[in-house]
């Protein structure tokens, strides 16, 4: 009974979805007052209805009732409840749940802390939302129901693809589905201006704050997937250029582009037809990505769905969607005229520059990532397209964009000069090209990347810092000092996001380039030296864990005479999967890792064992928290939020007669 009532609620979200749709739409374009407010209750019941649909589902695989052919699928008894849980979106079916239910959120967001907007522009917002939900809600209902049952329910269920049950994978993909969703609130806002044929400097401020809040979400669940991939998949690595890593990455540099191309709008009310643009293109991008996830389209270890039907489905929405909107801009592009004036050499200019960097490089992704698909349709060639490419073809790009950050941040609005603006920057330059050299003296081989990487790691940070310290005055460094403290929010999370983007710019760099590796087939009782450490396996037993076999091998590290640590990397396999995994043992360090792998026994005796040495891995990861740090900091900043509505104050409709 529990089940038809969630099945139920999503059916009743569905018509309030329609209801939010149209009435509010209609009652913007008479200025009627109270059909404007239907947009507001509409939207908190939305999200209660599917908030309660997804309750009982979680219910359902936390009780394992296999009455659901879901639950049956996707779930086990011996299975760890944290992995129960994750089920329910470890699954096309229940993802897309969660989808709707993030979609849901975020319009009821709107309604509750959208006050400070102009009524017709809110109505007008909370229907675009609306739209998306109703074809989401028609996607669901009609091709992927959660709650569909099984005539005669089994007693155990097929478990959950254990590459899945893991603590990074059970966060990320909320995480993710935070900042996907996220855009879909710029896209309601473009379009809503577009529709209203207004976009001014107000409509900058009110769209930033939802798109920072999808770029942090984006941040942490991209960092998450990342960090999983390096521990999880045992290749030793971060980053493979996989198409569902792609998917999330090109919707992220977008992202990061409309978020500088809104303060352009809001400083100086130019750039108001770029800016639109990106937030159009930042949602298609996401919709693109669901295609990807979903259609089994392109080859992923990500992809939990591999059907081409539903696939098509996507693509038809994503067509809709992104296709009226950009019709829709061509139509009022006339109407978006930019009034501030600004020359070559300005922060408006530098803020051009960095879009077209991000977008550039989003391209570049892009074609790496659907030409296969292409060639297969068009030529019925079989191309593979991995990191060589995007390595050769992306890097440049992020070493502009890096090189022209800090410079860009202190620039003056309007008019700006290079010598002035490259003054304070001058000792940190002095640094940056001190430690590449340093960095190169030191290194063994004669690889730029590790220097390249130091250099401008110091350099984004450096000039973050350098931009905080001019922005506390002239006088002696204790003043500026307490003047720093006081200095408004949205400054210290531009410059926590900018160190960030250092941090990590130096991590990966430097794990690139300074890495050690050693694969051996080793015997029990074997020693052997990798850098400046020794390794021992001492042992290898075969055990069993809640849901699994493992073998796992005790592997001693050495320093000389001194016991570092003990690593257990193990081979685990799954029978009701009937899948194995490889479960890497990592002694984390701040200026390194020690990364074990535990392969399979040989026909000759003893086992392949794959050690790594990895330095500075974690401030990659580390480098991403601060960047989503930035985000939470000028979030809080409270002229982020209210402080566009109170400048501009723009009339509400007037009630029809």
């Amino acid at each position: 009974m529990l089940n038809e009532l969630g099945h139920f609620a999503l059916i009743l979200a569905f018509g309030v979805a329609i209801v939010q749709m149209i009435v509010p739409m209609v009652g913007a374009h008479r200025g009627n007052a109270g059909w404007m407010a239907v947009a507001e209750p509409a939207a908190t019941t939305q999200f209660l209805l599917v908030a309660f649909s997804f309750a009982v589902l979680t219910w359902a695989f936390v009780t394992s009732d296999f009455s659901l052919q879901l639950v049956y699928a996707n779930s086990h008894t011996d299975k760890p409840m944290i992995y129960k849980i994750t089920g329910v979106w470890g699954n096309h079916e229940g993802s897309m749940l969660l989808w709707m239910l993030i979609l849901a959120l975020f319009g009821a967001c709107a309604a509750w802390f959208g006050g400070g907007l102009p009524a017709r522009l809110r109505a007008r917002v909370l229907a675009v939302q609306a739209s998306i939900g109703v074809a989401f809600f028609a996607f669901i209902l009609f091709t992927s129901n959660p709650f569909l049952r099984l005539a005669e329910p089994p007693l155990n269920g097929r478990d959950l693809n254990p590459l899945l049950q893991d603590p990074g994978l059970a966060f990320h993909p909320p995480f993710l589905y935070l900042g996907y969703v996220g855009l879909s609130m710029s896209f309601s806002f473009a379009v809503a201006a577009l529709i209203e044929g207004r976009v001014d400097a107000a409509w900058g401020r009110w769209v930033r704050p939802w798109t920072l809040a999808a770029w942090m979400f984006l941040t942490v669940g991209i960092a998450l997937g990342s960090w999983w991939a390096y521990y999880e998949l045992g290749w030793g690595g971060f980053w493979f250029w996989d198409p569902v890593e792609n998917a999330s990455f090109m919707p992220w540099l977008i992202a990061a582009a409309l978020l500088h191309s809104a303060i352009v709008v809001e400083k100086r009310e130019a750039l108001k037809s770029w800016t639109i643009l990106l937030a159009i293109l930042a949602f298609g991008f996401s919709l693109l990505g669901a295609f990807i996830v979903r259609s089994g389209v392109l080859t992923s270890v990500h992809a939990f769905a591999n059907d081409p039907e539903r696939g098509i489905l996507i693509l038809i929405i994503l067509a809709i969607f992104l296709g009226g909107a950009l019709t829709l801009f061509a139509v009022r592009a006339g109407t978006m005229e930019a009034k501030g004036v600004f020359s070559t050499v300005s922060r408006e200019s530098a803020l051009i520059l960095n879009n077209i960097l991000l977008a550039v490089s989003c391209f570049v992704v892009f074609i790496g990532t659907i030409w296969p698909l292409v060639a297969e349709m068009l030529f019925d060639r079989t191309l593979s397209v991995g990191p060589p490419f995007f390595d050769a073809a992306f890097t440049p790009f992020m070493v502009a964009l890096a090189i022209v950050l800090p410079l860009g941040s202190i620039l003056a609005w309007k008019r700006g000069t290079l010598g002035r603006a490259a003054k304070p920057l001058m000792g940190w330059l002095i640094l940056a090209v001190a430690m590449a050299a340093l960095a190169y003296a030191i290194q063994s081989g004669n690889s730029a990347l590790g220097p390249i990487g130091v250099a401008l790691g110091v350099w984004v940070v450096g000039g973050a810092i350098a931009d905080l310290w001019m922005r506390s005055g002239r006088d002696g460094w204790q003043t500026r000092l307490r003047r720093m403290t006081r200095l408004p929010r949205a400054d210290w999370g531009k410059a926590t996001a900018h160190i960030g983007m250092g941090v990590t710019i130096f991590g990966i760099a430097a794990m690139l380039a300074w890495e050690k590796e050693d694969i051996r087939v080793a015997m029990v009782g074997d020693r052997w030296a990798v850098g400046q450490f020794e390794f021992q396996l001492d042992d290898v037993a075969q055990t069993r864990g809640p849901n699994y076999l493992t073998t796992m091998a005790d592997i001693s590290v050495w320093r000389g005479d001194q016991q570092v640590t003990l690593l257990r990397p193990e081979k685990r396999f799954y029978p009701v999967a009937n899948m194995p995994t490889t479960e890497a043992a990592i002694a984390n360090g701040v200026l390194r890792d020690l990364y074990v792998v535990i392969g399979d026994p040989q026909e000759q005796g003893g086992w392949a064992v794959r050690v790594y040495i990895k330095p500075f891995a974690n401030w990659i990861w580390g480098g991403a928290i601060l960047m989503a740090l930035g985000g939470c900091f000028s979030l809080s900043d409270r002229r982020l939020r209210v402080g566009a509505a109170a400048a501009k104050k723009v009339p509400d409709a007037v009630p029809a007669e």
